[in-house]
């Protein structure tokens, strides 16, 4: 895996090197971001393939994989502020539902955690911190949607949870590039590291 780049003049853009015991965390790979029919539809779904790369990787070299989903009670009752200010979530997720089913690129084997969430965070109210501290995880490889949003706030309680995040750069989306580009950018700067597919698939599949 490509070392990455030392910290700039400005102070900002530090290197985190990867751990030696990784998991892959895929965030909110639903159906609600790829069905023309939802309002969170993203442009493309070139996300997903490479997703369904890198945790094919883990699989094959029994690499913990964990997903995430959001679900929300009865009327959104567990959403707070959050489904007042982005009113598609409680419109998509209430109950569950078909928008909330995994894509099958990414769909959760039979041993793979799922955690169900309501809020932008994967570590938010769940208990992936404590999941990943129990086995041994030091760095965590993000891939999923959206880059600006849950992936973002992800890579931010996982550096401050103590984990490595590695943010793979092909396997993320947003609604539109410039909150993606803008995201990867100021996660390089200062939460995370932004590293290619093809570095993702090559640390997991290293010998350990």
């Amino acid at each position: 895996m490509s070392p990455a780049p030392a910290a700039g003049e400005d102070g900002f853009g530090g290197a985190l090197p990867p751990g030696a015991r990784p998991a892959v965390l895929v965030i909110d790979l639903m159906r609600a971001y790829f069905d023309p029919a939802s309002p969170l539809c993203l442009p493309s779904t070139d996300c997903l393939r490479s997703a369904g790369r890198v945790v094919a990787a883990a699989r094959g070299h029994r690499i913990p994989v964990l997903h995430t989903r959001v679900a929300y009670g009865p009327g959104g009752v567990d959403g707070g502020l959050f489904v007042r200010k982005v009113p598609a979530l409680r419109q998509l997720f209430d109950g569950g539902g078909a928008m909330g089913q995994p894509m099958p690129q990414v769909c959760p084997a039979d041993d793979e955690l799922v955690l169900v969430k309501q809020y932008a965070s994967a570590f938010f109210g769940t208990s992936l911190a404590s999941t990943l501290r129990a086995a041994h995880v030091d760095t965590v490889v993000l891939i999923g949607v959206s880059t600006s949003g849950c992936v973002r706030a992800t890579a931010v309680d996982a550096i401050q949870h103590g984990f490595v995040p590695l943010v793979v750069r092909e396997a993320v989306a947003d609604r539109a590039a410039g909150p993606h580009e803008a995201s990867l950018t100021d996660l390089q700067a200062k939460y995370a590291e932004v590293i290619s597919e093809a570095d993702a698939v090559a640390y997991l599949s290293e010998d350990r």
